[in-house]
């Protein structure tokens, strides 16, 4: 299954110098921003994965939640949902820092949809009914490297809560 991953990896997200596309594993052409999009998937998989794992438990309610918000927002099928769930987890585990990650998707998303990625990251924290002092402090930390204001993730967590 690792070998798979990779190949998908090396085949359709690895970046390729100077090839504007890519012909994936069917024969179809595929170009840098489709790439672009599905890198900045797993980055924000990958985040959402880092705080779920953050007090030390991967919960099922976490895994749901991290499921269905995925689902929702990136319009994807249960196997693709699990593939990119899969793929998060491995470069999850390889990072050394969140950079890597947060700077993906500050580069590719505009402050709506990095708010909207805040309220889904609130909602991993408190889909086990509680919120272990590491979680919300790795939730700050990652806001911050988002560009996001405390009055901004201030709002994502009222909206995740549904205090509005």
């Amino acid at each position: 299954m690792l070998d798979g991953i990779r190949r998908f990896v090396a085949q359709r997200i690895a970046p390729t110098p100077g090839s504007p596309t890519e012909v994936t594993g069917d024969g179809q052409p595929e170009n840098r921003q489709e790439r672009s999009d599905e890198r900045i998937r797993i980055a924000a998989c990958a985040l959402l994965l880092e705080l779920a794992h953050a007090d030390g438990e991967f919960s099922s309610e976490e895994r749901e939640h991290i499921e269905g918000a995925l689902a929702r927002h990136f319009g994807l099928d249960d196997a693709t949902t699990a593939e990119l769930l899969a793929l998060a987890e491995v470069e999850r585990q390889k990072s050394i820092d969140h950079f890597q990650f947060t700077r993906l998707i500050t580069e590719g998303y505009d402050l709506g949809q990095r708010m909207v990625l805040a309220e889904v990251m609130w909602g991993v924290i408190l889909a086990d009914g509680k919120i272990a002092d590491h979680e919300s402090y790795l939730v700050r930390k990652l806001a911050h490297l988002l560009d996001l204001q405390p009055a901004y993730l201030s709002e994502a967590r009222k909206a995740a809560t549904g205090e509005r």
